[in-house]
């Protein structure tokens, strides 16, 4: 179990989403990083969709009421247990008593903390993930607060090998590719629908042009500003259509508009790429005033970037499961 001490706003239980609601209009929801999210729970030897908190924003400081295994994933937030330096992505056993405390980022935006079992809060719609744009799920609909506690969906006993944690590889060094700038983050993208509707400069800007992060930033969706608005050749009228965790819109402004984890089911806005899953987790690590560089990719290559997320995750699992042990309590 975990107490709330001290909560920044925004801060929630998140797990990996809400599977086949998008056709009766509802988002995700679901952690903005999913990878970090998954990886907080192979390391602990929870399955990978298990609830676990996501911190947006800092000061947090938890207390520990029981013995558990707990792991530190996504931003770098400098860490401590009971005043001891926790490295990034880091899993550790805590004692009943000890706090947590997490001060800030020097690395990323979005943080994560897993517990062995994973969290319990009800299962809404197939999912305990908290949609704080709908006001359910998670713990009563909102945001943590101080005074929350938090339970443990399994009740395990957990014994670890080495009583100072152990580390594991974070995705920015074992999926990396390509050559980016200070501040910058490359991801690759898929031409959508509307793509041939968009001029020559505009085409040409969208994959060359350096697109800044605005303020106007959050879980469903990162508006971005760049030099030149993209423009279409006919101003066309269009019906709302389906979309997806990124999906690339330009409304009237020119300025394109990512949609996230609490995106609407639908829109209008004509869509002129689509960032594929596979790279989802580094927009979520990416904070504003940060610039996103577009890579242009096809199926094939979203495909292999899955199989080698579903690798490294594969292998962060193996290699875990040699340093716990697991009972039922």
């Amino acid at each position: 179990m975990i107490e709330v001490i001290e909560t920044a706003p925004l801060n929630s239980v998140q797990d990996l989403g809400r599977v086949g609601m998008r056709k009766f209009g509802m988002s995700p929801a679901g952690g903005m990083d999913r990878l970090a999210l998954a990886i907080a729970n192979a390391v602990l030897g929870n399955p990978r969709g298990a609830a676990a908190i996501e911190f947006q924003m800092f000061p947090v400081r938890l207390r520990i009421l029981a013995d558990t295994g707990i792991a530190v994933t996504g931003a770098d937030c400098n860490a401590r247990l009971d005043g001891r330096v926790l490295p990034p992505w880091w899993a550790i056993p805590a004692r009943a008593g000890q706090v947590l405390e997490l001060e800030g980022v020097t690395k990323g935006v979005r943080g994560y903390m897993g517990v062995a079992g994973g969290i319990d809060v009800p299962i809404i719609l197939g999912s305990r993930s908290t949609s704080l744009r709908d006001g359910f799920g998670g713990l009563d609909g909102r945001a943590l607060a101080a005074g929350d506690v938090l339970r443990s969906a399994e009740l395990v006993a957990i014994a670890s090998r080495d009583a100072q944690g152990f580390g594991v590889q974070p995705p920015s060094v074992a999926l990396a590719f390509g050559t980016a700038g200070p501040r910058e983050t490359l991801l690759r993208v898929i031409p959508a629908a509307e793509y041939p509707q968009f001029d020559d400069a505009s085409q040409t800007s969208f994959w060359n042009a350096g697109w800044t992060i605005t303020p106007r930033s959050n879980r469903q969706g990162y508006q971005l500003a760049g030099a030149a608005p993209l423009l279409r050749t006919e101003a066309l009228e269009m019906r709302s259509h389906a979309i997806v965790p990124g999906t690339i819109q330009v409304p009237p402004s020119g300025q394109p508009i990512i949609q996230l984890a609490d995106a609407n089911s639908a829109g209008g806005y004509p869509k002129i790429g689509v960032v594929i899953d596979a790279d989802l987790w580094r927009i979520a690590q990416a904070a504003p005033g940060q610039i996103l560089r577009f890579v242009e990719c096809d199926v094939k290559t979203a495909r292999a970037a899955a199989r080698d997320v579903a690798t490294y995750l594969s292998e962060v699992e193996r290699l875990s499961s040699y340093v716990w042990s697991r009972r039922a309590a």
